[in-house]
């Protein structure tokens, strides 16, 4: 028996994914990626952007016309819109939050389909409804946390530190698919690091819609995010051993100098920060209700320059927000010139039912969405090239992630989640650090040479399995 999970949207519902990977297979099921030999169908949605639901429903549409055919179990998860969830109980077998899954096999026994355990079994009627458990008591997001995932890769993890979300952007429908915030518990947290250190992964990156509120729903028995990051930072020095540790994603309200200061107190924290602007605009964050202002903003940014000056900065921006006049999208322009951003995440402003923004007219056009997107998208890629320009000629640790497009040549990425790719056939470097020397500089990646002794010793490893 076979299952075949298509994830979609951002890190946590992959790390959720795995999860569920581990139940399923833990139940006998053999993973596919061929949808079309599975016998058990599922996805891990994301209401957040309308692109990803539009892919579940035309998922689900192919999958009940194979049931004409040959018995299928579908199922679906992940952040899911109060309106989607309704569509998609008459469309999927199976619908359950990803708080819920500890009890996913017995879901899959209740409703009657051979266990990949016992595939010579009777399996009974489908019933007409698809089945949805009890609602989950207050603490049952722990239980899922104690399931030890299935990882997608052998030397990048990502590791959950919360669930669920109380700033309740009015743009954003997380407080609604994954509900309020929910801290792991920092024990579990630190175990799994510790597993992942010991069995040579070397890049590990925290994962919460708002990492540094960690623990304030839990004051009297929990830590902050800062002291949760010193502990990690220590398990990196008792290690020995070289990773490094990212966190995403922040919120510019509650990011602190004491963050900042442990980042730079361990060598396994990465000089990395992804710091959510959305809009340069004190009116339209406002009407995001970002909690901030552009002065917060700013002193944020500054506070990052002087403790951390070699981090790379990341953001995610909206263009076309509700109301948004050229006047407002132009400082958004202005703080991106200002800040010099290594990469941004730009998306053009779409409502999503049940976040307080679609109550309100989506007034922009999509066509003027398109002209402020294309607009940031050029001011990015002029910020990129100069910044990466300057770093030609230098020699950077890069951790090896694979094979470029370019026929013969390895990509991977510096500390700071620079791309670099590098001239090399040798595939044992995937998973590795590398030291490369950078000679060329493009919009948002970098070019470099193997250094001499590893490009020796990569030669001869090609020479070897040659």
């Amino acid at each position: 028996m076979k299952y075949c999970l298509v994830h979609l949207g951002c890190q946590m519902n992959q790390s959720d994914a795995e999860r569920i990977r581990t139940v399923l297979e833990g139940m006998g099921y053999e993973r596919t990626e061929i949808e079309e030999e599975a016998n058990l169908l599922g996805i891990v949605a994301c209401s957040v952007r309308q692109k990803a639901i539009d892919k579940v429903y035309s998922r689900i549409h192919r999958w009940n016309t194979w049931k004409k055919k040959r018995d299928l179990l579908t199922f679906v998860s992940g952040c899911i819109l109060p309106a989607d969830r309704e569509k998609f109980l008459t469309r999927f077998d199976l619908l359950f939050t990803i708080n819920e899954l500890p009890g996913l096999p017995d879901m899959i026994r209740q409703y009657g389909v051979v266990s990949a355990a016992s595939v010579n079994g009777p399996a009974s009627a489908h019933p007409a409804e698809p089945l949805i458990p009890e609602e989950s008591k207050s603490d049952t997001a722990r239980g899922y946390w104690h399931i030890t995932p299935n990882y997608s890769s052998g030397f990048e993890a990502f590791v959950p530190i919360q669930n669920g979300c109380d700033k309740f952007c009015t743009f954003c429908a997380v407080p609604y698919t994954r509900g309020r915030e929910v801290s792991r518990p920092s024990q579990e947290i630190f175990a799994e690091v510790r597993r992942l250190v010991e069995n040579g992964y070397r890049s590990i990156t925290l994962l919460g819609q708002n990492v540094n509120s960690y623990g304030l729903d839990r004051r009297s028995d929990e830590i902050t995010f800062a002291q949760l990051l010193r502990g990690v930072g220590e398990i990196g020095n008792e290690s020995g051993r070289e990773f490094w540790v990212y966190f995403t994603s922040p919120h510019p309200h509650d990011m602190t100098d004491e963050v900042l200061e442990v980042i730079a107190a361990y060598p396994c924290l990465a000089n990395q920060i992804h710091l959510p602007i959305q809009s340069g605009d004190d009116k339209v964050l406002i009407r995001m209700n970002r909690n901030y202002r552009m002065d917060g903003y700013r002193r944020v940014v500054q506070s990052i320059r002087r403790i951390l000056p070699e981090a790379t900065l990341f953001t995610d921006i909206i263009v076309g927000f509700t109301g948004e006049t050229e006047e407002q999208f132009e400082r958004t322009r202005q703080a991106m010139d200002e800040f010099r951003y290594n990469m941004a995440y730009i998306a053009a402003y779409s409502p999503r039912p049940g976040a307080t923004s679609s109550r309100w007219a989506d007034d922009v056009s999509q066509d003027e969405k398109k002209r402020r997107l294309h607009v940031l998208s050029e001011q990015l890629q002029k910020d990129s090239h100069a910044l990466n320009t300057a770093l030609v000629g230098k020699t950077v640790r890069v951790l090896v992630d694979g094979k470029d497009r370019k026929e013969g040549f390895l990509s991977g990425k510096t500390e700071g989640k620079l791309i670099v790719r590098f001239r090399s056939d040798d595939t044992s470097l995937i998973g590795q650090f590398v030291n490369v020397k950078l000679t060329h500089a493009a919009t948002l990646s970098l070019t470099g040479e193997l250094a001499a002794a590893q490009a020796v010793a990569a030669e001869t490893n090609a020479q070897v399995a040659s």
